[in-house]
């Protein structure tokens, strides 16, 4: 069963969304059909969605250190200071831009993001709580909205990030930023050509390159030098880039785009004529790409958006499914292992009694206290009772004991974010007391889900074609032109005379 305010969050988002991309609300009907299966394994709770795990609108995140000019080249790039800048760190919170049509630019605390599905950072105070208990609270302290009414951000959210080294606010400002690396359409890496050294840096080279190159969606990260005028002081401005290349070749970047621009309105001039035109048209032909690009996320996120779709349906039954019986079968071995210690060692207990007592049976002699409690039924049955539910007792502890040890070796493969959460909530679904240890399939699964997630699938395949028909044609004859003219042939011609059949002679 949904939850009501999701409910209202969805309804609210295929408003927007019909306004904008009407496909894309068919793909919120998918992604509910989706909810239903994960929800029904226990990867989701029933007041969270599937939908909430992408964003919505086309997203450009900016990354670099401090001063590598991330602000300067947001505000060259809408036409507007819509960002402060400086020589110095001014900004220590992550800032989603966005157009405002009004005709003004508004800054809106942290908490208008969390609590709206349509931006990259809903429900993130939940996160960061996760990373640092109390975080959670101080969500203005990270993030922040800021409305802009630049025509270059229509249908368009962008991101400025804080730089990440020697920050107070390290553990969380890495969390978020990993968390807008996934869901972002493009992602610009800014360096500063005024570190010459970048051996310097090498822990954020590390971060923003090296854990990126390997990634399956590495082709939307975009690496730029950037206050490239300054290094046109230096007696070999090309050592420069060179050393920055190399840096990047080491953190296995050894292939793909590396830009490098300056600010036009913010550069120091350059005395050298010929080597001021040289530098100025190697920036504007990089500063040209890097707009293509980002103008292109535009198409690409509707695509992004189907891609993410049939991923996440493929997930559930490749992996997730997977994982969760693989889990059970663990669970099954410690609680059969344990079960075997704990009933085991009741054994040796009973053994060493008997031993100690001169083997009472053996001799032909039963306890006292055995024979009183067999001589009457009203006792009989009570013990017997108490035995069945002790032994019950702790194979229920031994069960217990084993999931627990199972979800920590969970957490130990996620240490954070939802599939963490998704996978421990699903698989104690599955230890519930009523469920035997030996079942295979998890809880929630079978034929009907399996159907469900077929038909998500069948409709992200279904949705592609929609978008390519939109926007490829091989025929040379785009889908609206052979719907037009089989609708002018099946239209009557006014030309032509009535048709009538010949009278009977």
């Amino acid at each position: 069963m949904e939850d009501g305010r999701l409910h209202d969050r969805l309804t609210s988002l295929k408003e927007h969304l019909q306004l904008e991309n009407p496909l894309l609300v068919e793909a919120v009907g998918s992604f509910k059909k989706l909810d239903k299966v994960c929800r029904g394994l226990g990867l989701i709770a029933h007041d969270q969605s599937t939908v909430s795990q992408i964003a919505w609108w086309p997203l450009i995140s900016i990354l670099g250190p401090f001063s590598a000019g991330k602000s300067t080249f947001i505000n060259n790039y809408l036409d507007i200071p819509v960002q402060q800048t400086g020589s110095h760190a001014v900004d220590d919170k992550f800032t989603v831009v966005c157009y405002n049509a009004a005709g003004e630019s508004r800054v809106l605390p942290g908490t208008a993001l969390n609590a709206d599905l349509r931006f990259p950072f809903y429900k993130m105070s939940e996160e960061l709580e996760k990373v640092e208990p109390g975080e959670g609270g101080r969500i203005d302290s990270y993030i922040r909205l800021k409305t802009c009414p630049s025509d270059k951000l229509r249908g368009l959210i962008l991101i400025d990030s804080p730089g990440f080294d020697a920050d107070a606010q390290r553990t969380a400002t890495l969390r978020i930023t990993n968390h807008i690396m996934d869901l972002s359409d493009l992602v610009l890496v800014l360096f500063d050509a005024r570190r010459p050294e970048p051996g310097a840096m090498r822990d954020t080279l590390t971060h923003l390159v090296a854990a990126t190159i390997n990634r399956r969606d590495s082709n939307k990260f975009i690496y730029i030098l950037n206050q490239m005028d300054i290094a046109a002081r230096e007696d070999n401005p090309e050592e420069v880039v060179g050393a920055w290349q190399r840096a990047l070749a080491q953190q296995g970047l050894t292939a793909g785009k590396f830009y490098r621009i300056y600010s036009p309105s913010a550069a120091v001039p350059i005395a050298d004529p010929a080597l001021r035109q040289r530098f100025e048209a190697k920036r504007d032909a990089d500063l040209a790409s890097i707009h293509t690009r980002m103008n292109q996320v535009r198409v690409e996120r509707a695509y992004r958006i189907v891609g993410e779709l049939e991923k996440l349906a493929r997930e559930v039954e490749d992996v997730r499914v997977p994982e969760l019986r693989h889990m059970l079968m663990r669970w099954r071995s410690g609680t059969l292992s344990r079960d075997a210690m704990l009933f085991g060692g009741i054994g040796i207990v009973l053994l060493a009694l008997y031993l100690l007592t001169g083997h009472p049976f053996t001799a032909g002699v039963s306890p006292a206290w055995l024979g009183w409690v067999f001589d009457e039924t009203w006792r009989t049955i009570p013990f017997l009772a108490v035995c069945l539910g002790g032994a019950g007792w702790l194979h229920m502890l031994a069960r217990k004991w084993s999931a627990a040890a199972v979800a920590r070796l969970v957490a130990k493969s996620y240490p954070y974010g939802p599939i963490r959460e998704g996978l421990v909530r699903a698989f104690y679904k599955n230890t519930a007391p009523w469920r035997s240890i030996f079942r295979v399939e998890p809880a929630g699964w079978g034929a009907k889900y399996r159907k469900l997630l077929v038909s998500v699938i069948a409709d992200s395949e279904r949705f592609i074609q929609t978008l390519n028909d939109r926007y490829a044609h091989p025929s040379g004859v785009s889908a609206a032109a052979v719907q037009q003219q089989q609708q002018a042939e099946q239209a009557p011609n006014p030309q032509e005379p009535p048709h009538s059949e010949p009278e009977p002679a």
